[in-house]
């Protein structure tokens, strides 16, 4: 069995990624973990104003606005207006699909 397959069913964390920073680049455990809540506060920053946000070989967060629309409860069978909102999808790169995919 490959690395890659032995993780699959893992989470990885906020903590687990700042641990490896400390321990690969020798940053203290304190600015690790700051390092990284900045990166993912700048991600959050540019989708919240809008922005799809790329990363070159691993994919991109791709915001998507919906209108509104009918919808029906599949119990009753009651039309119910959706609300207009704006989701949030993720599309791995080329790169990374071949990497996942051995």
């Amino acid at each position: 069995m490959t690395d890659a397959r032995k993780g699959l069913g893992r989470t990885l964390t906020r903590a687990d990624l700042a641990e490896r920073l400390h321990f690969e680049i020798g940053l203290s455990r304190a600015e690790s973990a700051a390092l990284v809540e900045q990166v993912l506060d700048l991600m959050a920053d540019a989708l919240v104003r809008g922005e799809n946000v790329k990363l070159s070989s691993f994919g991109s967060f791709v915001l998507r606005r919906k209108g509104q629309r009918v919808g029906r409860n599949p119990k009753t069978g009651v039309v119910v207006p959706i609300a207009p909102r704006t989701s949030l999808s993720f599309r791995p790169s080329q790169i990374l699909r071949q990497r996942i995919n051995g």
